[in-house]
């Protein structure tokens, strides 16, 4: 699988996060919030560009203030937003009040109407897929039509352009009719993509059974994918492949909160492979950036450069034993 080309088009949602400030206050105790870019698409967005890489993102935004406020986010992280629509009506961009504290810790997620799951099949379809290494979607954008259809189509033709599918399976169960069709449609995603990274409660969902996520993964490279990470929290990753199972630790940190990490290990997992890196690598500067991540406040402006991600590791004697 050749990332070398290192721009990637990503598919999926763009928001605004609010923090309560001063690190550590509890949401209903502040008095003040700082915004910043939220969204887990445009957080990897933000951790690949951070990296080295070229994005495009491909969404929708509510026609208001809060949908421009993304736009700007994005255009400030030097992020392609040529296909991010505006959409009028009732629609609004999401919103996320998130706390910096690790104890107790509160996520309110405002995503009634979501502007994102207005994308149609007309926006991906504007979209020149022979330009990108790579396309890269979260789970999210297949929770609601007419999104979950676009986002097939685009599958579709991004296959047909030659590249590969990187998929972080990012499953919130708040935004999805039943479980059993986020089961199903999950299933038949990760079935069509190349890359497939979750953690062991999100694998276990798309198996049937938490007990059975490990034997989910190995499954889909079984069965086509090059590679599954399976995510387990402390206890690190395993990662499969065609040819070898990789087993991981994980970078101690003194984290401030438990979100961002995902997209911060997507990131640098991507940035890693496109850079020619070999998987194991891969994952550990992956593993890295999250750590860094969850040590910092806010989540896109928290991601690492690659500078700031070399300095971590070469300050850091290794991961923990998987």
């Amino acid at each position: 699988m050749d990332l070398s080309g290192n721009r990637f088009v990503i598919i999926g949602r763009a928001g605004m996060d609010f923090y309560p400030d001063p690190p550590g206050t509890r949401t209903e105790e502040a008095g003040r919030f700082v915004a910043c870019l939220g969204g887990s698409s445009a957080n990897i967005a933000v951790a690949i560009t951070r990296q080295g890489g070229s994005v495009a993102l491909v969404t929708r935004v509510s026609d208001d203030a809060i949908g421009r406020f993304a736009i700007n986010e994005l255009e400030k992280y030097g992020i392609d937003h040529t296909h991010v629509t505006a959409t009028g009506g009732e629609a609004r961009t999401s919103l996320a009040v998130v706390e910096t504290r690790i104890e107790d810790h509160q996520s309110v997620i405002y995503r009634n109407g979501a502007a994102d799951f207005e994308m149609t099949r007309e926006d991906v379809d504007a979209v020149d897929y022979t330009r990108y290494s790579a396309l890269i979607t979260t789970g999210t954008v297949l929770a609601a039509e007419p999104s979950r259809s676009a986002a097939f189509h685009a599958f579709d033709r991004a296959r047909a352009a030659g590249l590969p599918l990187i998929f972080d399976i990012d499953y919130r169960p708040y935004s999805w009719p039943s479980a059993e069709v986020a089961a199903d449609v999950y299933s038949r995603a990760g079935a069509l993509c190349d890359v497939i990274i979750g953690n062991d409660v999100e694998f276990g969902f798309m198996a049937g059974d938490y007990d059975k996520g490990l034997e989910k993964a190995r499954s889909l490279v079984a069965h086509g994918a090059q590679i599954a990470v399976y995510k387990m929290g402390e206890k690190g990753a395993v990662t499969s492949t065609p040819t070898r199972e990789i087993r991981t630790g994980i970078y101690p940190t003194k984290a401030l909160k438990p979100t961002g990490a995902g997209d911060s290990f997507m990131g640098g997992f991507v940035a890693a492979l496109a850079a020619g890196r070999d998987v194991e690598e891969a994952v550990l500067r992956g593993s890295a950036s999250a750590a860094i991540v969850v040590a910092r406040v806010g989540c896109a402006p928290a991601m690492p450069t690659t500078e700031e991600l070399d300095a971590f590791l070469a300050s850091h004697a290794g991961p923990t034993a998987a």
